[in-house]
């Protein structure tokens, strides 16, 4: 019989506290983040006020480029989860679906080409991409799914919701226009906030992302 490797016992724990270590980033990051959902605000000139403002996306960007993209979308999961549970939903869940699928591909998008590319430009291309992909997918999502269960959810016709979007500029006269006009661009401000934040407390955060 062969002996017992001694040097494995070593590397299995130091497996076992990398991955404690992961699991423990991504609980604080999610409650970071659950707290920064209640940090809203509208910016009524430029889009309608229904749409807010966050930074609730910033926690899965650090976790996708300190633990790995995964970690993202696992951020991003638990964040709507705590939501969901404790504060409830107004929408069918529709809202906490939509907000997690563009967090997950924002940060899995952004911690993905970092992975490829462990620099600051490799950070900086993938949260822009990642970025942008979350502001042009945001339009299918919003016209196929999110805005049709809002009509249901809150009983608000889909010509009001066009007609405030018309109050600030009036020939966006099909929702369609809306998001390409509005929520598009909107999306994408949203998402290089979160990330000209993260570039600023990355670094002094490192040492508590990474030991």
């Amino acid at each position: 019989m062969s002996e017992p490797n001694a040097n494995a016992i070593p590397s299995t724990r130091a497996a076992n506290r990398s991955r404690t270590h992961k699991l423990t980033i991504s609980a604080m990051l999610s409650g970071v983040a659950f707290l920064l959902m209640f940090i809203e605000f509208p910016i009524p000139a430029l889009i309608p006020s229904f749409v807010k403002l966050d930074v609730s996306d910033l926690p899965e960007l650090l976790a996708a480029f300190s633990l790995g993209p995964v970690y993202g979308i696992v951020v991003t999961f638990l964040k709507n989860l705590l939501f969901s549970v404790l504060h409830g939903t107004s929408s069918a869940y529709v809202g906490e679906l939509f907000n997690f699928v563009m967090g997950s591909v924002f940060s899995f998008s952004a911690g993905y080409i970092y992975s490829r590319n462990k620099s600051r430009k490799g950070a900086l291309i993938g949260a822009v991409v990642g970025a942008a992909l979350m502001a042009v997918l945001s339009v299918p999502f919003n016209y196929l799914l999110v805005y049709p269960a809002y009509v249901v959810c809150y009983g608000l016709p889909l010509d009001a919701i066009i007609g405030m979007y018309q109050a600030i500029l009036p020939s966006s006269d099909s929702l369609i226009k809306c998001l390409t006009i509005f929520n598009m661009p909107f999306t994408f401000f949203k998402g290089m906030l979160d990330v000209v934040l993260c570039f600023l407390i990355y670094k002094p955060l490192s040492p508590l992302l990474h030991k």
